[in-house]
C-alpha cells in the first residue's frame, strides 16, 4: 500500500464492487480523503459521505471526480459505460484508468475515451465484498510497470490478483472465478437441500455444508498437496466417500462441470463482441 499512500483515486459509480473496492482500501489504512466517487444515486452517495469520503453527483458533473486523479477506476456496468465516460473523457491527462466493467476490451474502451491508451482491465468477484475476492488483471504494453503495481495493489485490497498475458484469457478468469461463486453456491444449495431430505433441519444442514466448504476451501489453500490429492487422502477404499464419489463419477460430475465452465467461457466471448 505504500506505493498508493499519496494516490488519488476517483471512483466512476458507487455500486456494491465500488464499495467493496473502497472497504478494501480502507481497511489496509488508505486515507478517505484521497477517494472520491462519482455516483447519481443521492442515497448511495451519503451512505459513502457518511464514511468520510467526498463524492460528486455523477449525473451533474463527473468530471470534477477526474480532474486531480492519479488513478481512475470505472465501476458502472458496461452497458451504460460509453455514456458515463462522454461525460469526462476530455478531463483525462495521463491517469491509469482501471476497468471492472466485464465483457469490454481495453480497445473497446479505448475507443469509448476518444483513442486514451492507459486502460487496465480487471475481473474481480463478488467474494471482493468480503475482501476474499479473485481477480484477474490484464494490461496492455502500453502500460508501465509503475502503473501495473497500482492496479495490482488496488485489487489486492479485495483479495487475491493476479496477471494474465492475453487479454482473452480473462474470459478464461471469468469462467474459472467471476462467475464460479455461483457454481459453488448451487452446489451448496443442493447439499443442504439432499441433507435436510436425510432428516437434518435446514439450519444444521446449512451450517455443516457451509462450514466444510470453507474449510475443504482453507486446506487446498495451505496445503502443498494438490486437490485431486486431498480428495483421494479422504477417501477410504469401499467407504462412504468412495460411494458417493464413484456415484459422481458415474454420472460424469466431473466432465459436466468442466462443460459447465467452458460453456462460460463461450458466453463471455459472445458477450464481449455484442458490447
Amino acid at each position: 500500500m505504500k506505493l498508493l499512500a499519496s494516490k488519488k483515486i476517483s471512483f466512476i459509480g458507487g455500486g456494491n464492487m465500488a464499495q467493496a473496492m473502497i472497504g478494501g482500501l480502507l481497511a489496509k489504512g488508505f486515507k478517505t480523503s484521497l477517494i472520491t466517487v462519482a455516483e447519481p444515486n443521492e442515497a448511495i452517495r451519503k451512505k459513502l459521505e457518511e464514511k468520510g469520503l467526498i463524492t460528486v453527483d455523477a449525473a451533474v458533473n463527473p468530471t470534477v471526480a477526474v480532474e486531480g486523479a492519479d488513478i481512475i477506476v470505472l465501476a458502472v456496468k458496461p452497458q451504460i459505460l460509453g455514456k458515463v465516460v462522454a461525460e469526462f473523457k476530455d478531463a483525462l491527462h495521463e491517469q491509469l484508468v482501471i476497468s471492472i466493467a466485464a465483457g469490454l476490451s481495453v480497445s473497446t474502451i479505448s475507443t469509448m475515451l476518444d483513442g486514451y491508451k492507459t486502460i487496465v482491465r480487471a475481473m474481480p468477484n463478488t467474494p471482493a465484498m468480503l475482501q476474499m475476492g479473485a481477480s484477474g488483471l490484464y494490461a496492455p504494453t502500453t502500460i508501465s510497470d509503475e502503473q501495473k503495481q497500482l492496479a495490482l495493489a488496488i485489487m489486492s485490497a479485495v483479495g487475491l490478483a493476479l496477471w494474465v498475458e492475453e487479454e482473452n484469457h480473462l474470459h478464461a478468469v471469468t469462467a474459472v472465478s467471476g462467475s464460479a461463486p455461483a457454481y459453488f453456491f448451487y452446489f451448496l444449495e443442493n447439499m443442504i437441500e439432499a441433507a435436510v431430505d436425510l432428516g437434518l433441519t435446514p439450519k444444521q444442514a446449512s451450517a455443516l455444508a457451509m462450514q466444510t466448504a470453507l474449510g475443504s476451501a482453507q486446506m487446498s489453500i495451505v496445503s502443498d498437496t494438490s486437490p485431486s490429492q486431498l480428495r483421494k487422502n479422504v477417501t477410504s477404499p469401499n467407504g462412504t466417500t468412495h460411494a458417493a464419489i464413484e456415484f459422481m463419477k458415474t454420472h460424469k460430475v466431473g466432465e459436466h462441470i468442466q462443460q459447465a465452465m467452458k460453456a462460460c467461457n463461450e458466453r463471455s466471448i459472445e458477450l464481449s463482441k455484442v458490447l
